[in-house]
């Protein structure tokens, strides 16, 4: 493979990986530690919406065990990469499972400060929507910002209304924005999830969103493909014949189109998603990560093309 001409990258990688930040933020390798709190979501409780968005699982979080308080799951996740790892294990505490920030301030108070508890957590991560940044979780965020690595992780998943309203997620463009941009002015780090083969999405409104991401300039971003997941309303739709899932190489080739368009010091911090495979329905390619992730990595090095070739700010 061709020398990478990619900046900020130690192992030949074309893109800004998770493991390059952590390594060169914290100086060692870093793990999260998946957590679910037992939130639910305004887009499944009524208030927004019923049902949740159609590829929904749960609340994302199937790998992480609510029977648990919070404090027990995380002394368990250690317990886990302790025994792979070894004992000196620094962990990011994910809250990761529905939305996060949706509960009275004076329990989110109570969790977010619990984890903080454990030497071996330099970081928080807090996966939310941008519509559900009040001023008094907004005021926490920024409290919490001060004492800890803080990123808060915003599902933006596409730019486009007419897939918005398709996929359920109850909550415009417009509202996504102007909640991200609360987050950027009180300078917490924030992660921006997107997701590719969307319903009715061509590769080139894929590349459109690329294009508003790096409009934003997000410091991270998590790239997908989309899961269809036992169970979820994407099934139902899947199953309809009315719908169109990309293949590996189409979706290598819109990563690679999208990571072209990004900020270079913006974070990959994911670039192929994992699916429940007990529940994956489809594509069943996801299921190699490795396959996918080499995929990338020669295509970018046989198009000499790297993430941010052609950004401009």
């Amino acid at each position: 493979m061709a020398q990478s001409p990619f900046e900020f990258s130690f192992d030949n990688k074309r893109y800004h990986t998770l493991n390059y930040y952590n390594r060169t933020r914290f100086g060692c390798k870093v793990h999260k530690a998946a957590l679910d709190c037992g939130f639910t979501c305004p887009n499944i409780d009524g208030t927004k919406g019923v049902g949740g968005c159609i590829f929904c699982d749960g609340g994302s979080g199937y790998f992480t065990a609510p029977q648990l308080s919070v404090k027990e799951q995380l002394s368990a996740e250690l317990e886990r990469l302790r025994t792979k790892h070894g004992d000196n294990v620094r962990v990011i505490a994910y809250f990761q499972a529905n939305t996060n920030t949706y509960a009275p301030i004076s329990r989110l108070r109570e969790l977010y400060l619990s984890v903080l508890d454990f030497p071996e957590v330099c970081g928080i991560s807090i996966g939310t929507r941008a519509d559900c940044l009040p001023d008094d979780v907004l005021a926490l965020l920024s409290e919490l910002n001060e004492r800890t690595a803080l990123t808060v992780e915003l599902g933006m998943q596409t730019m486009h209304e007419p897939t918005i309203r398709l996929i359920n997620r109850c909550c415009t463009h417009e509202e996504f924005v102007n909640g991200y941009f609360k987050l950027k002015s009180l300078g917490i780090r924030t992660c921006l999830h997107l997701i590719n083969g969307l319903p009715c999405e061509t590769p080139e409104m894929m590349i459109e969103t690329a294009r508003e991401v790096a409009r934003l300039r997000p410091d991270a971003v998590k790239l997908q493909m989309l899961h269809v997941i036992r169970g979820t309303g994407l099934e139902r739709l899947s199953a309809s014949g009315k719908m169109k899932l990309l293949s590996r190489e189409e979706y290598i080739d819109a990563i690679v189109r999208q990571l072209e368009l990004l900020p270079p010091q913006t974070v990959i911090e994911r670039i192929t998603g994992d699916g429940d495979k007990k529940k994956l329905i489809a594509p069943l390619w996801s299921a190699d990560k490795i396959a996918t992730l080499g995929g990338i990595d020669k295509r970018l090095a046989q198009l000499d093309t790297w993430q941010g070739k052609f950004y401009h700010e």
